[in-house]
């Protein structure tokens, strides 16, 4: 008798599992196909043939994720595309001793500005895509522009770089990958080195929290209502940079622990300020400053969270319930029919009252930041 019921309730358990794995793939493959649709949309309406500016990069990030994750080859080639256009440079300024970053400029002398530096963060992954383990090859095209600059910054005495927000999602990984490409730990140390600047300017150590840079620091700066002002893409960019930087990290780092404590630290002052319906506002700690919803950071903060709970760095119990939350709004009300993905911010640097912003307001980086969370939310399904 007790065989029969020990048989009948492993039946029973067994069922149960075959359910939930049934259940856990029809959403995994609801999501492949949001995925599949938002970045044919993305690449039938759009060239690939761009500059390689921060903005037309960060899409990039989003689209390498994605060829990752389904091995589309479409989609790689976009990339290739986008990067042998530009010769797999950045700003084309030859000469050092004319480089630039200490404000902002577009101009192609700004080679150390951060702008122009996000895009060896898809050069780099193109090229150990196809070179695999084998022997660092410093000629390579791929790469040959990204070792000299990057290595330009390593070595510099200045560390003053990262004078905006923005900076520590567009650069923070690219160092990571130079030390993965390269092996050397400097590349680990100019990191830290620079990011010590940048929270000795923007950090808020109350709430963990960033301003998008000196300009905007409490109480010098406050919105109309007299609140700490903090821009949700600038804090967007610094929770998916954080994210991207823990995965390239070595543990045995003797910086690691700093940076697991930031991202955490960063992660729960988000969350504390995410709105019922599931987005942030523009500026997070005062929603009348720029009310409705705004997609880009709200899916940098789904992306940076996500990575975290699928890597064990963030509590599922704590934030799965603002990750559904998140999602549920990039899924259902930033994503259009069609496959565009709306509400997006437009270039700036701030939460600006009656800014209009809508479901018709796209972006090539904020589909890039719609990519990275649903491409981390499969992943997450599947945990």
């Amino acid at each position: 008798m007790k065989r029969k019921l020990l048989l009948s309730a492993l039946l029973v358990a067994i069922a149960g599992l075959t359910a939930g794995a049934r259940a856990q793939n029809k959403e995994q493959a609801k999501v492949q196909a949001i995925i599949c649709k938002v970045n044919n949309y993305w690449q039938t309406n759009n060239p690939a043939e761009v500059r390689s500016f921060w903005d037309n990069a960060a899409y990039h990030t989003g689209n390498m994720e994605v060829y990752k994750l389904l091995n589309d080859k479409q989609m790689l080639d976009y990339s290739v595309r986008w990067a042998e256009h530009n010769q797999w440079k950045g700003a084309t300024e030859p000469d050092p001793a004319k480089w630039k970053y200490k404000n902002y400029g577009e101009g192609q002398d700004y080679v150390l500005f951060g702008d122009w530096q996000i895009c060896f963060q898809t050069f780099i992954d193109l090229y150990q895509l196809e070179m695999g383990n084998q022997r660092l090859q410093p000629s390579n095209v791929k790469i040959q522009r990204a070792l000299e600059v990057m290595g330009y910054e390593a070595d510099s005495k200045v560390h003053d770089y990262w004078w905006w927000a923005d900076a520590l999602y567009m650069v923070m990984p690219v160092m990571t990958k130079m030390y993965k490409l390269t092996g050397d730990k400097k590349y680990l140390d100019k990191l830290y080195e620079n990011i010590c600047y940048s929270d000795s300017i923007m950090l808020d150590k109350e709430t963990g929290l960033y301003f998008r840079d000196g300009k905007y620091v409490y109480p010098k700066h406050k919105t109309a209502n007299g609140k700490k002002d903090f821009w949700a893409r600038g804090d967007g960019w610094v929770l998916a940079g954080l994210a991207k930087v823990l995965q390239d990290m070595p543990q045995d780092y003797v910086r690691q622990p700093f940076f697991v404590e930031k991202y955490q630290n960063l992660a729960r002052g988000v969350k504390k300020l995410q709105q019922r319906e599931g987005y942030w506002t523009r500026s997070m700690m005062d929603p009348q400053q720029a009310p409705g919803p705004e997609t880009s950071g709200t899916a940098f903060f789904c992306y940076g969270m996500l990575w975290g709970v699928n890597n064990g760095y963030l509590s599922k119990a704590e934030f799965g319930p603002v990750i559904e939350k998140a999602w549920r709004y990039l899924s259902m009300t930033a994503l259009q029919k069609d496959g565009k993905v709306g509400y997006v911010q437009p270039i700036g640097e701030r939460a600006i009252p009656g800014q209009k912003v809508d479901a018709n307001s796209q972006a090539n980086f904020g589909v890039g930041a719609f990519l990275l969370a649903a491409c981390e939310y499969y992943r997450y399904l599947g945990k």
